[in-house]
């Protein structure tokens, strides 16, 4: 199973077996944005640094920016939500990933928050 890290702009990262991290807006970013109804993505191959603009998701109440949560380069997209943009409405922290990294520095990881620490730092924001 792999580990599963957040960042304060709402993004989740899933570090599987082979090393790539899986990125996607958490659930409670999901809920605020509203239905989703557009996509964009990075292109393949694109290198990003942390806390870059990389990718934006609309919604019927507003446009935001998806971040790099880390700095890598990107090797995978999801297709399937630029198709249908509502999935990530539905499975935002699982198959409505985003896209992959390969990551410059895995030991950036522990910059970012577990989910009890998420959790803590959504309970802040109410």
């Amino acid at each position: 199973m792999s580990q599963v890290f957040y960042s304060k702009d709402h993004e989740w990262v899933a570090v599987g077996a082979d090393g790539l991290a899986t990125i996607g807006i958490t659930d409670h970013a999901q809920q605020a944005l509203g239905d989703i109804v557009f996509v964009e993505l990075p292109e393949a191959g694109r290198s990003v640094a942390k806390g870059e603009a990389c990718g934006v998701v609309e919604s019927v109440k507003a446009a935001s920016d998806v971040y790099a949560p880390l700095s890598g380069t990107v090797v995978e997209v999801n297709p399937s939500i630029v198709d249908e943009p509502a999935k990530v409405n539905a499975v935002a922290e699982s198959d409505g990933w985003f896209f992959k990294l390969r990551l410059d520095d895995p030991a950036a990881l522990s910059t970012l928050m577990d989910r009890a620490a998420y959790d803590e730092f959504l309970g802040k924001l109410a």
